[in-house]
């Protein structure tokens, strides 16, 4: 490609390719990985990468890993879609997204970045998998001490509307002859 013209296809198929993620421009292979609106680095690794900078979209292919450290976020997939104009990444393909010691499984998560939010999808006739790590408990009291005591988290009352809806006044018609 000639120095003065800016790439519309960049395709790697070494294995452990990079692309960075930028919501401004798609950069080569080799540059740092992208600034998050937080501050932290989103890396991408794959055994194939293409990246369109006219539509915006890095597409990985085979081995697809995802680092997020500031966010605590680690993913795994046969395949990776970055849309960098919506700040979403669709992966596909045996998911697996870790974060904080919680999994997520299924056959496609779509992570919202600016949100911080995950939508899962599973294969047909199948289910998504969500293992979620609780909080230790306060230990249960040793015999002869005095139970632990805390007061209970306090819970927003529920409010339920089961006011009837009463339906619209239909316009009247003139009776006809």
């Amino acid at each position: 490609m000639a120095d003065g013209l800016r790439w519309g296809w960049m395709t790697t198929a070494a294995a452990g390719g990079l692309v960075a993620l930028s919501s401004a421009s798609l950069l080569p292979l080799g540059s740092a990985p992208a600034q998050a609106q937080d501050g932290g680095a989103i890396t991408l690794r794959s055994d194939i990468q293409e990246a369109n900078a006219a539509t915006g979209i890095i597409t990985a292919r085979g081995n697809v890993q995802i680092d997020y450290p500031s966010r605590s976020i680690q993913a795994t997939s046969a395949q990776a879609d970055y849309f960098s104009n919506e700040q979403r990444i669709v992966l596909s393909g045996g998911v697996v997204v870790t974060q904080r010691g919680n999994t997520l499984r299924a056959e496609v998560v779509t992570y919202l970045i600016e949100e911080d939010r995950f939508v899962a999808t599973p294969r047909p006739n199948d289910q998504v998998e969500a293992v979620y790590v609780l909080p230790e408990s306060a230990p249960s009291s040793v015999q002869g001490e005095a139970p632990a005591t805390r007061p209970p988290t306090p819970r927003p009352p529920t409010v339920l509307d089961v006011s009837p809806i009463e339906p619209e006044p239909q316009p009247s018609t003139p009776l006809e002859n």
